[in-house]
């Protein structure tokens, strides 16, 4: 009889446990739905200054230094997601020139304008991945061969893989738009059968 007792005294006592869980995430969804997930935070958290952004150290006197985020991107133009700055349009736009080389100021970025489309499964559209606005940031050393191997069908790139910090993700939702941006990616719309289409 004993064990049966403990048994259900333990069950019940989880039972506690668990409910005291769900309050306590309900006041906290209550009170800010997005708490629990750092990638949904609400707009008004995005880009605080160095010394509320929970990376500088509050303390130090450097990190007062450092101008603040929305203060330096308030004159980019602005994008739908991320830190809200559509860098690529920034670069065309000629309102910033990053440097290609953290030595050399003079030492121009080889920016290779084409195209790669992917085919995926499915009914999402075509990825189209443009080297120019990869290029314009980043040498091909970043990418190639470490990231991706420069060659057709050398390269197995899923959501999953992107989702867990692989290949594109490596960027992308870190120093990158996030991957949540589907159609920024995703943009060519796949050819029409001409079987289905009734031609």
């Amino acid at each position: 009889m004993k064990p049966y007792f403990a048994r259900m005294l333990a069950v019940a006592g989880a039972l506690v446990a668990g409910f005291l869980v769900v309050v306590m995430h309900s006041a906290m969804a209550d009170e800010n739905p997005n708490a629990f997930n750092r990638l949904m935070r609400p707009a008004s958290e995005r880009n605080a200054p160095p010394e509320a952004d929970g990376i500088h150290d509050p303390t130090a006197d450097g990190t007062l230094m450092l101008q603040p985020p929305r203060e330096a991107f308030s004159n980019l133009p602005k994008s739908r997601s991320g830190n809200y700055v559509d860098w690529n349009r920034a670069i065309d736009d000629m309102l910033i020139a990053p440097r290609s080389d953290i030595r050399n100021a003079d030492m121009n970025a080889v920016v290779l304008d084409l195209n790669i489309v992917r085919e995926v499964k499915g009914s999402m559209p075509d990825v189209v991945y443009p080297h120019k606005q990869h290029t314009q940031w980043l040498d091909c050393s970043n990418c190639h061969p470490a990231i991706f191997i420069p060659m057709k069908g050398a390269n197995q790139i899923s959501m999953a893989s992107i989702l867990m910090g692989e290949k594109c993700g490596v960027c992308h939702g870190k120093v990158a738009f996030p991957v949540s941006e589907c159609r920024r990616c995703h943009s060519k719309a796949k050819p029409v059968d001409q079987n289905q289409s009734g031609s």
